[in-house]
C-alpha cells in the first residue's frame, strides 16, 4: 500500500498518522525494518507538522502587522 505524500498531507492528517506511528513503535510489535522506516516517516511528518505551524505563525504576524501578540480566549 503507498503511503500519501507528506508535502500534500494537511497538518491534522499528518499529526494523526504520527501519532499513529508512535503508537505502534511503542507498542514494540514491529520488526527492525519496520521500526526504521517508522522512524524515518515519523521524522518527516514532524519536520512537516513543525513547518506548518511556523508558516501559521508567520501569517498570523502578517495579520497582527508584524506583532505576534498573545492570545486571550474571549469570555462568555
Amino acid at each position: 500500500m503507498d503511503q500519501p505524500l507528506i508535502a500534500e498531507m494537511k497538518f491534522e492528517t499528518a499529526l494523526a498518522e504520527l501519532e499513529t506511528l508512535v503508537h505502534s513503535m511503542e507498542d514494540g510489535k514491529l520488526e527492525l525494518e519496520a521500526s526504521i522506516a517508522a522512524y524515518r516517516r515519523g521524522m518527516a511528518l514532524m519536520k512537516h507538522c513543525q513547518q506548518q505551524l511556523a508558516d501559521a505563525e508567520q501569517q498570523v504576524r502578517i495579520l497582527e502587522d508584524g506583532e505576534l501578540k498573545d492570545f486571550a480566549p474571549a469570555e462568555t
